[in-house]
């Protein structure tokens, strides 16, 4: 943004471009502990998922070792992995929740 030099000098309002935030995937990954109805019910009340997409999304993680639970700003996925992960070690699963760009 300009300053002015003096008082005399006007300053010009210039055009900004307004981007929307980098987005990054919140990545659920396979463990041999973690039920899959406790993997279900992660992506339902923390990721907000569809019965039927959280299903999936599950078995995606079960059968290929990795499955994005959602795709947000970066603060807002921090938040969402550590709040699945908390609530895994609460209920004693080592469930692992990653946070890497889009």
């Amino acid at each position: 943004m300009a300053t002015p030099i003096n008082d005399t000098d006007v300053l010009i309002e210039g055009e900004t471009e307004v981007r929307p935030p980098p987005l990054f995937k919140v990545m659920l990954h396979n463990d041999d502990y973690t039920t899959m109805d406790f993997v279900v019910y992660v992506l339902r009340s923390i990721f907000r998922r569809s019965e039927v997409d959280a299903f999936d999304i599950m078995l995606q993680v079960h059968h290929e070792g990795v499955g994005v639970a959602g795709v947000y700003p970066f603060e807002i996925a921090e938040a969402k992995a550590h709040k699945a992960v908390s609530l895994a070690r609460a209920n004693e699963y080592p469930l692992l929740c990653t946070v890497e760009p889009e």
